[in-house]
């Protein structure tokens, strides 16, 4: 049963990660990502169905539009074959319904998030907040003894990070905050792990880039804080509560 549900959730997944690429190309836009066929950006020509099976397509295009024969970027079909993995992860580590839903939901938010994170340095409120609500009905309603302790472990992660963002605003943003209480929302208590995987991994990417660029330049390198968080969502969903329940055990 196992293995039918992993690649069923693959499956899926390669559908969504599809159309997560049109919200993160749409969102910072401003454009609807539910209207609207999608289209070559270099001649505006609208994608054929079978033009944009998930991957497939790309390969069998060897990553060029039909009709103007311009490049399409990597990161479409990167970005549908990520989807499919983590949905896969999902099934494959979920340890019930309710970790299964709240997983699927997690990481199809960060996925959208993490682009573009990267690419406009922000976290659009149209996508953490329907995250978090979604995460809040799914949670009532499948598990409502744990919902509590979701609830408090997203209000304890946004307060995590709302120290330093008043502290040192531009360090961090709002968006993280917002993005560390959807973290809790669908984690739970497994959150700190989460928490604690992007800050060390953070340090150590900063660590890198003076080694690599000095100290003095990677100080002016503004890397947004979203992706070390999305880092840290998947180490939680995968290893979170086995390590805070080791950690607790010792006391």
């Amino acid at each position: 049963m196992l293995p039918m549900l992993i690649a069923f959730a693959a499956a899926f997944g390669l559908l969504i990660g599809s159309f997560l690429n049109v919200v993160a190309y749409r969102v910072p836009l401003g454009a609807s990502v539910a209207g609207g066929r999608s289209e070559c950006p270099s001649c505006h020509h609208q994608i054929r169905a079978y033009d944009n099976v998930p991957v497939l397509s790309w390969l069998l295009l060897r990553g060029h539009c039909r009709d103007c024969q311009a490049p399409i970027s990597r990161r479409y079909p990167v970005v549908e074959a990520t989807t499919a993995v983590l949905w896969a992860l999902v099934a494959a580590v979920a340890g019930d319904t309710v970790d299964v839903v709240l997983g699927i939901v997690l990481v199809t938010a960060l996925v959208p998030i993490t682009l573009i994170d990267l690419d406009h340095q922000r976290i659009p409120n149209v996508i953490t907040y329907p995250a978090a609500a979604t995460a809040l009905v799914a949670g009532t309603a499948i598990d409502p003894g744990g919902e509590l302790s979701r609830v408090l472990a997203g209000a304890g992660a946004a307060l995590f990070l709302l120290v330093p963002v008043m502290v040192y605003p531009s360090g961090m943003g709002m968006g993280d905050v917002k993005l560390a209480a959807v973290l809790g929302l669908c984690l739970g208590p497994a959150v700190a792990v989460a928490i604690l995987a992007a800050l060390v991994v953070g340090s150590l990417t900063g660590v890198l880039l003076a080694a690599r660029h000095g100290v003095q330049k990677a100080r002016k390198m503004r890397i947004p804080f979203g992706p070390y968080l999305a880092v840290g969502g998947v180490v939680g969903i995968v290893a979170g509560q086995p390590l805070l329940d080791a950690y607790l055990s010792t006391f």
